[in-house]
């Protein structure tokens, strides 16, 4: 197999990385030059005709995209330690909170990140006051996931899952394009705290 990404900080592949190391999984990571746009080559857009990383290729040439479909799989063919839930009633709850990561944090920051940093300025026709108010949204979503937090070790519940993984990983973007946890969010510090010190943080 070949599990092609970008070093950090590109959030969608340190994904990956995260779950794969938190299952004991050794598959090292084939890097794509993300400024060279090496993953929008036509020869990458075979694999992946998005253009986007992380992409698994398997061993018959088969290829999955898009981290959490990505997960699934490894969930699957090493069952544990488990990162999707056990019970129906878990599994149905990290999915919730997948999903609610992704359309309530990831969002801002990726609309933030497309139109209103330099870094992407040449890529794209930038939407600038479009971008910056998406600062205050960022600044929402945390608040709203410091409040879910209370009472809970994890994002979806007393079990570290691959909700805490996307969290992290779009917490830490945002962090590093400027966007950091309000203040006032206690409870979403100490919760970054303990996910960043687990050693596949640093995958």
């Amino acid at each position: 197999m070949i599990l092609y990404g970008a070093p950090k900080p590109a959030p969608n592949p340190r994904r990956v990385r995260m779950f794969l190391a938190e299952k004991g999984i050794d598959l090292p990571e084939t890097p794509l030059d993300l400024r060279k746009r090496e993953h929008k080559s036509p020869e990458f857009r075979e694999k992946n005709s998005l253009g986007q990383v992380p992409t698994l290729e398997l061993d018959d040439g088969e290829t999955l995209s898009e981290t959490v479909a990505i997960c699934r799989y490894f969930e699957e063919t090493q069952p544990e330690p488990p990162l999707f839930g056990r019970t129906a009633l878990e599994k149905a709850q990290v999915d919730m909170w997948v999903r609610r990561i992704e359309f309530q944090l990831t969002t801002p920051v990726g609309l933030f990140w497309r139109h209103a940093h330099p870094l992407t300025a040449p890529l794209l026709t930038q939407h600038k006051d479009f971008g910056e108010s998406n600062r205050e949204h960022v600044a929402n979503a945390m608040r709203w996931l410091d409040r879910e937090l209370e009472g809970n070790a994890y994002i979806a519940g007393p079990d570290f899952s691959v909700a805490d993984i996307c969290a992290l990983s779009t917490v830490d973007f945002a962090h590093w394009i400027g966007l950091d946890i309000p203040d006032d969010c206690e409870r979403l510090k100490a919760w970054r705290e303990r996910v960043a010190a687990r050693p596949s943080a640093s995958a």
